[in-house]
């Protein structure tokens, strides 16, 4: 499976997800996705390549020892890895092609809040909505 980043420049291929679909709502994930949580997946470090881009890709060490990669162009978050790991955790929203899987769980729920609530209290639309409709 390829994966990318917003703008293209770097590209990445899995042979599979080794770990189950993890939907981290950490605080550090919510900050770096600007998102209320970050779906994840460990993928074992022979089973993960570079295919381009790869001198494109920035990294900031959010925690001692674990680095989150991203792309320097666009900003995009594509994988966090700490060396002592046989595995990196990849963001699997980067993910091109459908993974066949599906999410097992919400962890560090803990550190949500309040003003980011989703689930069925919140209206869904397929698309944008009027200003209208919205506001009803």
């Amino acid at each position: 499976m390829r994966g990318s980043c917003l703008c293209g420049a770097v590209v990445y291929e899995v042979d599979r997800l080794d770990m189950s679909i993890l939907h981290c709502h950490c605080a550090t994930c919510r900050k770096a996705h600007s998102a209320p949580f970050a779906p994840t997946a460990g993928v074992y470090r022979e089973h993960f390549r570079w295919l381009s881009g790869e001198e494109t890709l920035s990294s900031y060490e959010s925690s001692p020892g674990k680095l989150r990669h991203f792309c320097s162009v666009c900003g995009s978050h594509l994988l966090a890895d700490r060396a002592s790991q046989p595995h990196v955790v990849l963001r699997v929203a980067t993910l091109d092609e459908n993974p066949h899987a599906h999410p097992k769980a919400h962890i560090w729920v803990s550190h949500d809040v309040a003003w980011l609530e989703y689930g069925e209290a919140v209206p869904s639309y397929p698309s944008m909505p009027s200003p209208e409709e919205i506001d009803q």
